[in-house]
């Protein structure tokens, strides 16, 4: 796999994190450990995407 093609991947999971937290934040009760995590795996991509584009 090459690194744009990885790049593309992780920008594709990052994006999909990102619904999933905008649909966990407007539940009537969100499940705060959920968000957490997802926001967590959220910043690890952010981090990683970042790394590979320097």
């Amino acid at each position: 796999m090459s690194l744009d093609d990885r790049l593309d991947t992780l920008k594709s999971k990052h994006e999909t994190l990102e619904h999933e937290i905008e649909n966990e934040e407007r539940r009537p009760h969100p499940d705060e450990i959920h968000l957490h995590e997802l926001k967590k795996q959220k910043l690890l991509l952010k981090d990683e995407i970042v790394g590979i584009s320097s």
